[in-house]
């Protein structure tokens, strides 16, 4: 989980050589207090009965802002259903915050090679589906990374920034390897294999907290909310005008002038008992020698991703998939990007530097465009 606070090229000469040979390797890491995408919610009161009401809250958890929003007839109703939902999404920090001494993910890491750690089942869960992302996507999306991801620095004034030595990028990535993650379900243990390996779960914990805050929504006999945890959001029922849930997919390329880049929406679409992430070069960066060196860590390389894509929004039927695959697909760039969604049934949107917008098959209906300065791929 990430906010203010900052986390970190093999050879280069065969790099490209490797990824025609096999599928390239990831991790996007993202971090929560910048919102990716600006959820929003159109209210046609047409459509409304007499009773149903929306009630949304606001809070700050896992170091961004946390919105949940509800559709029910009471607001005690509404109120407790929201508390629900908040007190799953704490609970999930206190379990998996990188940066908390006390959390268990610190507990595993401070254990890598030494011994396995008992764990919640909350914890064994998330960590056995990223190891299946990571298989699934072949090691495009590794939360093994951290080592690395610790050497970078990312601001958007240079003089903050720092580009690692590449011998120092070398030593850590020789800790990163999804492999290595141990599991005793039968003991509730996570072992980490070699010293110094570290898990660092910010690309998957804030997707897998929107599902966990929306089973404990239903929980309370809701039969539609939004949970957007930054620019992590799952809906699920449709909103007070009988449709699925609106949201905007965040413009990476926003104009120079821009106070509020967050609220500048270049498209949107409808959430239907589905989830939406973005992954993207925007968020946390720098320019060094004319070129943008991004958070979107490649861990074949330990250097940011250059598969030539500026954006990546998943759309899955969980929040966790979702959050995860975004990643995978940043780096593995178009072709392979759109061949792992349309083979797992899942729609994206993919933006190339070019603003040209790829959409997978049965997203094109529902794809709203709202900025002229993109188009849609032919």
């Amino acid at each position: 989980m990430r906010g203010g606070r900052r986390h970190g090229e093999r050879r280069r000469g065969n790099a490209e050589t490797r990824r025609q040979k096999k599928t390239c390797r990831s991790l996007s890491l993202r971090f929560p207090v910048s919102i990716y995408m600006l959820f929003m919610i159109y209210l046609l009161l047409s459509g409304c009965t007499k009773n149903d009401k929306m009630y949304k809250e606001s809070r700050v958890l896992m170091d961004t802002f946390c919105t949940i929003t509800v559709v029910s007839p009471s607001k005690e109703k509404a109120g407790q259903a929201i508390d629900a939902g908040f007190a799953e999404i704490k609970k999930l920090e206190t379990l998996l915050d990188y940066f908390s001494d006390e959390s268990e993910i610190s507990a595993i890491n401070r254990a890598a090679g030494v011994r396995p750690v008992k764990v919640s089942d909350e914890t064994l869960e998330i960590i056995g589906k990223m190891v299946d992302i990571a298989k699934a996507t072949n090691g495009a999306f590794d939360s093994t990374i951290a080592p690395v991801i610790r050497h970078w620095k990312f601001s958007k004034d240079s003089s903050a920034s720092s580009i690692p030595p590449r011998e120092v990028i070398e030593r850590a990535l020789r800790l990163v390897d999804y492999k290595k993650i141990k599991f005793n379900s039968g003991a509730s243990e996570i072992y980490l294999e070699e010293k110094g390996m570290e898990l660092d779960l910010g690309g998957i914990a804030k997707g897998y907290a929107a599902d966990k805050a929306v089973d404990a929504i239903k929980g309370k006999g809701i039969k539609a909310a939004l949970v957007a945890i930054a620019g992590d959001i799952r809906g699920f029922g449709l909103n007070l005008s009988g449709r699925g849930w609106k949201v905007g997919i965040q413009n990476p390329r926003p104009g120079a002038e821009s106070e509020r880049p967050w609220e500048d929406i270049f498209a949107a679409l409808r959430l239907k008992d589905r989830a939406i992430s973005t992954s993207g070069d925007y968020q946390r960066f720098f320019i060094k020698n004319g070129k943008r060196y991004h958070h979107i860590l490649d861990p074949e390389t330990g250097f940011p991703a250059g598969a030539g894509l500026i954006s990546v929004s998943v759309i899955a039927p969980e929040g966790y998939l979702s959050d995860s695959l975004s990643t995978a697909v940043f780096v593995l760039g178009p072709k392979q990007g759109m061949s792992l969604l349309e083979s797992m049934g899942l729609d994206g949107v993919l933006i190339n530097a070019d603003k040209k917008i790829l959409l997978t098959r049965n997203l094109k209906k529902e794809f709203e465009l709202l900025n002229k300065d993109y188009q849609l791929a032919e």
